[in-house]
């Protein structure tokens, strides 16, 4: 050690020499930190242009990026059945946020019904920095479904696409999950179309205090207009990209789409007759008296279906009745749609069977329906899984050239907006009251052919889908138009040259 030291007094210029090399290296390290920083400051730029172009995508990609890939394109559905490369996946950043308890959700009614719920509680827990828990669907209702979310979504693409804005989980963690056990939770059904600002300041109280809170019906609760654009735009990302069905659902839909392609354009005739429909609604007409006795005694044996006593002529009239297979088959007649097009009927059984198909078989004989076009064997995992077999109706319904829907239920309004999203595809909204009563007049000899059919098409003329404003009722949300109907905040932006036309008409009123 010593005779290191010696020649380190003895050779001053290895001291000089180390201290060039230090301040040479020191350069260096300014240099490579210069460098660094270069490089990660371009890597975040990259970054947050594919998180907006994802974003974009997402909202406006079917008609702003024409270029993407979309399983819902009519211009790339075949290619997506014989091309199965998955893309590289770009994830988006997790949010990071202080986490204010857990919301547990139990969502009611059908497959759309739950739909449009789920849409809505991501959009609550998101702006009240809660944690999600993958919601319950419902299998008590007259459906009797035992399907989890996990069997007819894509869970995992549902937690992933969305883990930039919310945190969402399979399952409670387990130290969570003891106290939910010991029933240290609340559980409540929140108010039907309340603003945001009530989940702010009722339901996050709640939270905060319980810990966990557990949202047992979801139907409608989250108002339809004058919430923040973010709220709206993230209830349109749920309902259009995280929202996807499981891989097995989208392969078939994939298959009856690509079959009814190979016999040309077809419509998607959503024929909401099925005995249900007939029993909770208390439209009977055209039913023998068995059946209307068979329906009334249905309606009856379940409680909350709160209306018992109903005037099914009346109600016709309205309106507000479910068109028949008959006034269906005149109807699509007067419109000039083509007799020889493919017609899939996207809809459970029709009551009455074939007797009540009869004269629309006659008008359309290319009728065909799911269980026509696949082997029993493809739809034998689907048989006794109502919700399942509705997701495949939903799929067929989005590709079709024309949609018509004979009644305004959930499947009917969230196609109808779904449709919209995609480029305003032709969707005819019929208007039942003013169609019931041209169809009166016909059959009584009132209106020849001719007649009927030009006032049907002059009354639709404008009920084809297009761009409109969603109508808004203060103070009565029931009755003014539904968001996923019509979600203006997230379809593409006007033209220059395009005026946004004042909606004639409520869904309500159809």
């Amino acid at each position: 050690m010593k005779k290191w030291n010696t020649m380190a007094l003895k050779s001053p210029a290895f001291g000089k020499e180390r201290l060039e090399k230090l301040r040479g290296s020191g350069m260096v390290s300014r240099s490579r930190v210069k460098l660094w920083m270069i490089r990660a400051a371009t890597s975040v730029l990259l970054w947050t242009c594919v998180v907006q172009l994802t974003a974009i995508s997402e909202t406006w990609g079917p008609r702003v990026l024409k270029g993407w890939p979309s399983c819902f394109l009519q211009e790339s559905a075949a290619i997506a059945v014989d091309v199965r490369e998955d893309p590289v996946r770009v994830l988006p950043p997790k949010r990071v946020y202080k986490n204010n308890g857990y919301l547990m959700v139990s969502c009611n009614g059908g497959l759309n019904q739950m739909r449009a719920a789920i849409c809505d509680m991501v959009a609550i827990a998101r702006h009240l920095n809660v944690t999600l828990i993958v919601p319950e669907l419902d299998k008590t209702s007259f459906w009797n479904d035992p399907s989890e979310f996990e069997q007819i979504f894509d869970v995992d693409h549902f937690i992933i696409s969305l883990r930039d804005q919310v945190r969402i989980l399979k399952e409670l963690p387990s130290r969570v999950k003891k106290r939910v056990e010991l029933g240290m939770y609340y559980t409540m059904a929140p108010i039907s179309w309340s603003d945001i600002s009530y989940y702010q300041n009722q339901i996050l109280p709640l939270i905060q205090r319980y810990k966990v809170v557990l949202l047992n019906r979801t139907d409608a609760r989250l108002a339809n207009n004058n919430q923040p654009m973010e709220v709206q735009r993230l209830r349109c990302r749920v309902n259009f990209s995280a929202l996807k069905f499981t891989p097995q659902i989208e392969e078939l839909g994939r298959k009856v789409i690509q079959i009814l392609r190979k016999n040309g354009p077809f419509v998607v005739l959503h024929l909401r007759y099925e005995m249900d429909m007939l029993a909770f609604s208390g439209c009977t007409h055209g039913c023998n008296k068995d059946e209307v006795e068979e329906l009334t005694k249905m309606r009856y044996a379940y409680p909350w279906w709160k209306e018992k006593i109903i005037d099914s002529d009346m109600k016709r009239k309205e309106g507000l009745c479910p068109l028949t297979p008959e006034e269906t088959a005149l109807t699509l007649r007067a419109l000039d749609i083509d007799p020889s097009i493919q017609i899939y009927i996207a809809a459970g059984e029709i009551y009455g069977g074939e007797r009540r198909l009869r004269s629309l078989t006659a008008s359309y004989p290319n009728l065909v329906r799911k269980e026509t076009l696949l082997a029993p064997s493809d739809l034998g995992f689907f048989q006794n899984h109502s919700s399942q077999m509705a997701a495949l109706d939903y799929l067929v319904s989005l590709e079709s050239d024309i949609f018509v829907p004979t009644y305004d239920g959930n499947m009917a309004k969230v196609v109808e907006g779904h449709r919209r999203f995609l480029g305003f595809k032709k969707t005819i909204l019929l208007d039942r009251r003013l169609l019931i009563d041209s169809i009166d007049k016909y059959r009584s000899g009132l209106l020849s052919w001719d007649d009927f059919s030009t006032e049907v098409k002059r009354t639709h003329a404008d009920r084809m889908g297009n761009r409109v404003k969603r109508i808004a009722i203060p103070d009565r949300p029931k009755e003014e138009d539904y968001f996923y109907a019509n979600p203006e905040e997230c379809l593409q932006p006007l033209d220059e040259d395009e005026e946004l036309l004042p909606n004639s008409y409520s869904s309500s009123s159809i």
